[in-house]
């Protein structure tokens, strides 16, 4: 599957998808971009998981178990998000990230 590909690639890939949601965290106002870059984040380290566990322990499976574990996490923190972003919608019509400041007054 991956045999041919030298590890390097695989390694620019992640850290551009790192960077991009990194990024995305920090310049963005949407709350849905926001959560967006946080997945690319958690998918950017889910490569470097099976990558490395591929070229450094092929009989063994550690990398692909806490890459399915990120997935599962990040799957229960985006419900969680998702829930959280529709009732501040339902409040302030708004999911700027500014609007859900008047939250504290």
């Amino acid at each position: 599957m991956i045999a041919g590909i030298p590890i390097t690639h695989f390694l620019v890939v992640s850290t551009l998808m790192f960077f991009i949601g990194i990024y995305g965290f920090l310049t963005r106002r949407n709350l849905i971009t926001i959560l967006m870059s946080v997945e690319l984040i958690l998918n950017s380290v889910n490569i470097n998981f099976v990558v490395f566990n591929r070229y450094l322990y092929p009989d063994q499976l550690q990398g692909q178990f806490f890459a399915l574990f990120i997935v599962a996490i990040a799957a229960a923190e985006a419900s969680v998000a998702i829930a959280l972003i529709i009732n501040i919608y339902r409040r302030f019509t708004s999911i700027e990230v500014g609007d859900v400041g008047e939250m504290k007054h």
